[in-house]
């Protein structure tokens, strides 16, 4: 059969010719300001471009499955977790966090590591990274610590002052900067890494009853990194090599897969806990709550526009469905304030509408207008809640459980009871889980970041930043002075 050409058309409609010549007067004069084909080529082009992500603005994603394979009910009534073999479609953007949309897929860098199950009592997203903890466990001080990963507002260079005057400043960080400057900084790829949720969340099971959980994800293709030159080699050579990695990896049917494995903790449990165990800094020790099996997520389809799907993406830990909710960690709090509200800013007020962000269920409300609102704006029906005219309920079965407040005195808590322990899961990350390679690297890849620290201040940063150290584990902190060439004395 003949192949039937399509029509070249504007963005309305109307089929035109003159798509490479503009309208002029003569051979070899103007152009016209009449010639509205140009208009509205180079009207659209000015336009292409989106608000870049504040952080995460370089990424890759791809659809796939998730599958039930072992039975969590007891915890969860959410539909997802029904019965075994259970499938559910889902999207994933894997991304550095600090660097600009341009910066190379190997800078030492967390990973983020977001997913959007499409369920069927709506979308599901878990936004986490490549790590189990986070720099900071407040949100007020995000903002402040995001400035310290872009650029001086002076130079308008990378300042690896302001990054440690920070952490230094905040001890907090240092079990994320052990991560960090380990070579889990550099993973090879982001196939090859695993992904955590990394908040508490909770679980509700069909007897409404709440527990605590974090969410893992185990890559099964082997966990593996590289190390600071291999990362730096890479940074020159491919920039896009995380990027380029999975792409190729699906396109040629090698599809990365990921176990799902929870941690839980009941409300009794988490009052006795020796950490504060909402605290994003800290991890919950496997050996005292071990892994459960959930799943197998399979990655299997590239998006056929990169534009449409991964820069548009949009996802937000306030999206829970029936059977699993939040906790009181404030970095989680923070979040489902702060996510939608950058979706709202980069995307339109109905960032929800566009395909890669839609539920696959039915979806009834009696939000109106906005921006980009592109499935009927609810048409004729009513725009306020309740009324005469629509079938629309709200369905008792779906009513959330109540839950305990731990207190009921409000303040600007600086810190709780046993919360202002930075040193010993770092110390234990260092001396039990690391191997002797992995903690000369980590101490050769801290010495190389410490090196530029620059400025009237740099002693004073130093010395505080190796205190942090020599209060984890004092090995570290000699070594790291010694590399340094930097006579430390502890004040401790």
């Amino acid at each position: 059969m003949e192949k039937k050409n399509k029509k070249l058309t504007t963005a309305s409609g109307r089929p035109y010719y003159e798509n490479e010549d503009s309208l002029t007067a003569g051979r070899r004069g103007q152009i016209l300001l009449q010639d509205s084909y140009l208009h509205e080529k180079l009207a659209h082009f000015n336009r292409e471009r989106i608000p870049e992500r504040v952080v995460h603005a370089k990424g890759t994603g791809a659809f796939g499955k998730f599958t039930v394979t072992h039975d969590i009910t007891a915890f969860t009534k959410a539909s997802i977790f029904r019965k075994i073999g259970n499938e559910c479609r889902v999207f994933v953007r894997f991304s550095t966090v600090g660097g600009e949309k341009g910066s190379a897929d190997t800078e030492r860098d967390p990973r983020g590591f977001a997913l959007k199950f499409y369920t069927e009592d709506g979308n599901w997203d878990l936004v986490g990274n490549n790590t189990p903890v986070f720099f900071i466990k407040d949100p007020k001080k995000f903002p402040d610590f995001i400035h310290t990963q872009k650029r001086d507002p002076r130079t308008n260079l990378k300042s690896p002052t302001m990054m440690w005057d920070f952490w230094s400043l905040n001890p907090e960080s240092l079990h994320q900067v052990m991560i960090l400057f380990s070579d889990r900084g550099t993973p090879d790829g982001y196939r090859k890494m695993d992904g955590f949720g990394s908040h508490t969340f909770s679980l509700i099971n069909s007897n409404n009853e709440q527990i605590f959980v974090k969410f893992h994800f185990k890559t099964q293709q082997g966990n593996k990194t590289l190390t600071g030159a291999e990362a730096e080699k890479l940074k020159g050579k491919d920039p896009d090599y995380a990027q380029r990695d999975l792409v190729e990896a699906i396109a040629k049917g090698d599809f990365p897969k990921w176990a799902l494995k929870i941690q839980v903790m009941t409300d009794d449990q988490t009052r006795k806990f020796k950490w504060n165990p909402f605290d994003v800094t800290k991890v919950w020790p496997h050996s005292e709550y071990p892994l459960i099996d959930a799943g197998i997520m399979e990655l299997n389809e590239i998006p056929t526009n990169y534009f449409a799907d991964v820069e548009q993406a949009a996802f937000a830990p306030s999206h829970v469905v029936d059977g699993i909710g939040l906790s009181p960690d404030k970095m989680l709090q923070g979040r489902i304030l702060a996510y939608p509200d950058a979706h709202r800013y980069r995307l339109g007020a109905n960032y929800e509408q566009i395909p890669v962000n839609r539920p696959i269920n039915e979806v009834h409300y009696h939000q109106r207008d906005g921006m980009m609102n592109v499935i009927g704006n609810g048409e004729a029906s009513p725009n306020y809640y309740p009324n005469s005219f629509d079938d629309i309920i709200a369905d008792k079965k779906y009513k959330e459980p109540s839950f305990k407040l731990y207190s009921d005195i409000a303040d600007s808590y600086d810190r709780n009871e046993n919360d202002d322990d930075h040193y010993s899961q770092p110390g234990v990350l260092f001396r039990k889980v690391m191997t002797d390679q992995e903690r000369q690297n980590t101490i050769n890849n801290i010495v190389g970041a410490m090196s530029g620290i620059s400025g009237e201040k740099h002693d004073e940063i130093i010395q505080r930043q190796l205190n942090h150290f020599h209060k984890a584990d004092k090995e570290l902190a000699i070594q790291v002075a010694k590399g340094l060439n930097f006579n430390f004395i502890p004040n401790n």
